[in-house]
């Protein structure tokens, strides 16, 4: 190949294995130090936040509505039993997501309802019996994550949600095997090229879709798919082929995360409805097998999925939550602290189970420290002023606004720059058709 042709296949291996090795380190940050209210917690156990999410948890674009509950998992133990307990009514969920950022099986509220049950987990390819009574649902990859999310009417309501979490447990079948963990990838003070190590012994240990295994052997020219040498030995031309295209692959996902995508934009909110439906071929309990959440275009499936790990990742359907964001205001200008702006909610969203709007930074889509410690805006949030109309009005800046209305219904911002996202729990049909939109940003000043 020359030196061009590898550079290119260097950039399309970067946008395939983001999801990866970006969910992987992801997924051991978890085991190893935990994430803001998240303690570590070793495989095949739930780390449980008592509190809801803000600035400590530097996760990207982690929700401020729900407590989480957070399990990583490794099947090389063999099946684990989940059990769930009855929330009586209460709305939450638990997302199943697999190596690939693939979501491939929800519990909860809208997938399997409220009441106690119990989930046998097992690993690819498993054949046994579950335990009466139990819903089996076969994983894609042997390492996979559940996120949990609780929804939480604020600090009085900790407590019961608390209770919930604890009588929500694993338990393997086998109390004696040990995880066998993700393999470790090869010593290097250069980031580009432990990334392609992590993908090189990753993609093996994990092996994704058959759909994508074309796209898989395509890159045994880079050392890919090599199971016993290293990439940080490769060829000097490779390296710099590498090199080329971790740098090229950023900059294409900085555009797509910044762009319409597949989606489009509306009043400059990007529409993020469909940026989840790379999974084509996983589907258990409460993930819906419809064409409707399916992207099928193979080239833009590959570069959707890995902008969604980069802006959003472990972000659910739109089925079970819609999500919109945007980066500019009324007149197509970059979202800045140093300006006012108002979002006019005439009707506010459409949904069966509560919306919000959240405020993140740039460029790591964290939440930012502000004085009356309010991270997002929504239908549960106390002492809001809505309109004679039903309608609502949200003041953002970073200053605290001092007319009565505008200070209730304020949604502080940071300083410079920032995307807030809008999020839609269990939609009805008018948000996901189009029927219902959201209108621009607006700037209130010059």
């Amino acid at each position: 190949m020359t030196d061009a042709d590898l550079s290119a296949l260097s950039t399309e291996a970067y946008l395939y294995g983001f999801p990866l090795v970006f969910n992987l380190d992801q997924v051991q940050r978890y085991v190893n130090e935990g994430i803001g209210a998240n303690a570590a917690a070793p495989f095949n156990s739930f780390s449980h936040a008592r509190t809801m999410a803000g600035p400590a948890d530097t996760f990207v674009s982690i929700n401020n509505d729900t407590v989480y509950s957070m399990a990583q998992l490794d099947l090389s133990v063999g099946p684990l039993l989940l059990h769930v307990p009855d929330t009586a009514g209460r709305y939450y969920v638990l997302q199943f997501v697999d190596a690939w950022t693939d979501n491939f099986a929800y519990v909860g509220h809208r997938a399997t309802g409220t009441g106690a049950g119990d989930f046998l987990l097992v690993p690819p390819g498993w054949s046994g019996e579950a335990p009466a009574g139990a819903t089996v649902i076969e994983f894609p990859t042997r390492v996979a994550s559940i996120v949990g999310r609780w929804a939480c009417a604020g600090a009085d309501d900790l407590p019961a949600v608390a209770a919930l979490q604890d009588a929500t447990t694993l338990t393997p079948l086998d109390p004696d095997a040990v995880p066998v963990g993700i393999p470790e990838p090869a010593a290097s003070d250069s980031e580009v090229l432990v990334f392609f190590d992590k993908l090189r012994l990753w993609s093996q240990a994990f092996p994704g879709a058959e759909r994508d295994q074309p796209l898989q052997d395509s890159l045994t020219p880079l050392g890919i798919n090599s199971a016993t040498q290293f990439v940080t030995d490769a060829d000097p031309a490779v390296v710099e082929a590498l090199t080329v295209g971790y740098e090229r692959g950023a900059e294409v996902l900085k555009k797509v995360l910044t762009s319409g995508g597949s989606s489009g934009v509306v009043n400059g909110w990007k529409l993020t409805f469909h940026v989840f439906d790379y999974n084509l071929d996983f589907f258990q309990v409460g993930a819906l097998d419809d064409p409707a959440f399916k992207n099928t275009d193979p080239k833009m499936r590959i570069v959707e999925r890995a902008a969604s790990a980069a802006g959003g990742l472990w972000g659910n359907h739109a089925y079970e939550a819609a999500y919109i964001m945007t980066y500019v205001d009324d007149r197509d200008e970059q979202l800045t602290g140093e300006r006012t702006y108002t979002l006019h909610l005439n009707p506010t969203p459409p949904v069966d189970a509560f919306w919000s709007l959240t405020m993140y930074n740039l460029p790591h889509f964290y939440m930012v420290d502000n004085p009356i410690d309010r991270y997002s805006i929504g239908d549960r949030t106390p002492g809001l002023i809505y309109e004679d109309d039903g309608s609502l009005v949200i003041t953002i800046s970073s200053t605290e606004p001092t007319e009565k209305t505008a200070r209730a219904n304020w949604l502080p911002a940071p300083e410079g720059g920032f995307r807030p996202i809008l999020r839609m729990y269990e939609p009805r049909p008018a948000v996901l058709d189009g029927s219902f939109t959201v209108p621009a940003i607006t700037r209130s000043e010059a």
